[in-house]
């Protein structure tokens, strides 16, 4: 089974550079499934919209992935019940599903979601606890983890503790990729950030002089998307030769 999971897609830019992009990712990587993550994908950066939602599935993606912005776009809760989207898992009681169930030539995929504890919210489920629970309970042939974290150090732990029983654990929130995509010792294929989809010389896809004016004075206002060149960022998975490989495309 072969699976192109792509990074933080990041507003407009993210989307439109996305689906100019994936002819030339599914005639060369030949993935079986796409997973993404959207939870930025509304014009604002915010959550996801009914709209984008519908385009990405009938571009071919399989499952979508969220994170800390999943309720940005309140409208979610409308359709999430029944949508291909796997809302942070550690999520105590909020709509959608704990997980994503996918049939792929007679085999089941697992796809989660889990937002880390540390530097966001302390309140949430341990996701490391929960993350083993629902795998060992739901036992699906392959598990995929987008683990949407901030800390390094905790993504890492994460991945060491669900070695051998999560089949993929990929980092995704900080939207900078890391070069550190590997087997663990037990054979789950890891990788600390994917990276993001979307505007190339924003700050974490915002416009530079938004945040470099918080860093500099305090002043905040409302974020806007950077404009000017794009890029995508991606992981191609290969469960059967037990790969893990980067993939970065920029204008």
């Amino acid at each position: 089974m072969k699976i192109l999971f792509v990074g933080d897609i990041y507003g407009e830019a993210g989307r439109n550079y996305f689906k100019e992009n994936l002819p030339f990712l599914k005639e060369t990587y030949k993935p079986n499934l796409i997973i993404v993550n959207a939870e930025n994908s509304a014009n604002n950066g915010r959550g996801i919209t009914d709209k984008y939602y519908k385009e990405l599935m009938e571009m071919g993606v399989s499952s979508i992935t969220m994170g800390n912005h999943v309720w940005g776009q309140k409208s979610l809760a409308d359709y999430i019940d029944s949508a291909h989207i796997c809302r942070p898992a550690n999520y105590n009681d909020a709509p959608g599903k704990q997980y994503d169930l996918i049939n792929y030539n007679g085999k089941t995929l697992m796809v989660m979601n889990f937002l880390g504890r540390t530097f966001m919210d302390a309140n949430l489920d341990n996701p490391f606890t929960l993350a083993k629970k629902l795998i060992e309970t739901v036992k699906p042939d392959y598990s995929f983890i987008d683990f949407h974290a901030e800390a390094t150090s905790e993504k890492i732990a994460f991945g060491h503790y669900l070695d051998g029983i999560a089949s993929v654990i990929v980092g995704t929130h900080t939207h900078v990729p890391t070069a550190d995509e590997r087997s663990l010792p037990k054979g789950t294929l890891y990788i600390s950030d994917v990276g993001m989809t979307g505007p190339l010389n924003g700050i974490i896809g915002v416009k530079r002089e938004i945040v470099i004016n918080r860093f500099l004075n305090g002043f905040t206002i409302p974020n806007e998307v950077e404009e000017g060149k794009r890029q995508l960022n991606a992981v191609m998975v290969d469960l059967n030769q037990n790969s893990i490989n980067r993939i970065h495309i920029e204008e």
